[in-house]
C-alpha cells in the first residue's frame, strides 16, 4: 500500500479536475446557493483551489440519503471513468443512523473507494465525522457508533494513501452554531469552516488552522427555550425523519447529481 499523503506533500501540487463523491453533506445540504439550491464545502473548496492555480474542472455526484455501499456502486464508477487527479470521499452518516449499521462494513467500502482513486492517480481528501452529541442531544447513543467509525477510517485512509482531515477530533466541528435547524447538516457558517479545513489540509496557499478555532463562549439558555427548542426540533425533523425511514422512502429517492459533469469552477 502507498504511504498515507500529508498536507506537506500536497502543497505546490497542480490539479485539473476535481470530483466530490458522497451524500447531502458533499452535495452541500444546508448552505443555500441563493437560487434555489445548495452549495456546501465541496463547492466552496473547489473554488479555493481554482482560485489558488487559476483555474480547475469539478464535478459533484453525491445525492442526499445516499449509503457508503451505494456510493460505492453508483458514484464511483462514474467518477473513475471521469478520471479525475483530486477527489473527495466523504460517506458514513446514513449508515450510523440505520439499525444494520455495520462499521467495518463500511469502512471497506470508503476504504476501496479511496484505494480506487488514489490507484487511478487521484490525490483523495476524506474526513471524520462530529460527534453528534453535542448538536442534537437525542444522538447521543450514536456517539459511541461514530467514534467506532472514526477511528476505522483513521485506520483504513492510513492505509490507502488518501489524506486524512481529522475532523471529528475538533470540538468546533460539533458546535451547534455550526449547524443547520434539522442538526443533520453544517450550516454556511458550518460548511465554511470545513473548505477551509480541507484547503489548509491540501496546503493550499494563504490556508492556515484557524478553521479549528473555537467560537466565541456562547450564553448560557434558559431552560425553556431549550425546552421549546427540543419540542420544535422534534416536530419539524425529528418525527417527519421517522415517518420517511418507516416507509422506507429516502430524501434522494429521484434525485440525480447537481454537478455530474466536470465544468470549470467559476472564479467570479
Amino acid at each position: 500500500m502507498p504511504p498515507c499523503v500529508t498536507a506537506a506533500t500536497l502543497a505546490g501540487v497542480m490539479w485539473h479536475r476535481y470530483v466530490a463523491i458522497g451524500d447531502s453533506t458533499t452535495e452541500g445540504l444546508d448552505d443555500p446557493d441563493g437560487s434555489g439550491g445548495y452549495r456546501g464545502w465541496a463547492d466552496r473548496f473547489a473554488l479555493a483551489v481554482a482560485r489558488s492555480q487559476g483555474g480547475l474542472e469539478y464535478a459533484n455526484l453525491a445525492i442526499r440519503g445516499r449509503t457508503t455501499a451505494r456510493i460505492r456502486a453508483e458514484q464511483l464508477p462514474v467518477a473513475l471513468e471521469l478520471a479525475p487527479d483530486l477527489a473527495t470521499v466523504v460517506a458514513g452518516m446514513n449508515d450510523v443512523l440505520r439499525p444494520s449499521f455495520d462499521v467495518d462494513r463500511v469502512a471497506d467500502d470508503v476504504g476501496a473507494m479511496q484505494q480506487a482513486l488514489v490507484e487511478q492517480g487521484a490525490t483523495v481528501l476524506t474526513f471524520t465525522l462530529p460527534d453528534p452529541a453535542p448538536v442534537m442531544p437525542a444522538a447521543r447513543p450514536l456517539r459511541g457508533r461514530v467514534s467506532a467509525l472514526n477511528e476505522a477510517l483513521r485506520k483504513v485512509t492510513a492505509s490507502t494513501g488518501a489524506t486524512m482531515l481529522d475532523l471529528g477530533a475538533h470540538p468546533v466541528a460539533s458546535d451547534p452554531r455550526l449547524w443547520s435547524d434539522d442538526r443533520l447538516h453544517a450550516n454556511s457558517a458550518g460548511h465554511e469552516r470545513i473548505a477551509a479545513a480541507l484547503a489548509h489540509t491540501a496546503g493550499l496557499p494563504g490556508s492556515d488552522d484557524s478553521w479549528s478555532r473555537p467560537l466565541a463562549t456562547a450564553r448560557r439558555r434558559p431552560r425553556q427555550e431549550v425546552i421549546r427548542a427540543e419540542l420544535a426540533w422534534t416536530r419539524r425533523h425529528l418525527l417527519p425523519w421517522l415517518a420517511r425511514h418507516l416507509r422506507g422512502s429516502s430524501s434522494g429517492e429521484g434525485r440525480v447529481a447537481k454537478r455530474p459533469v466536470p465544468l470549470p469552477v467559476d472564479l467570479d
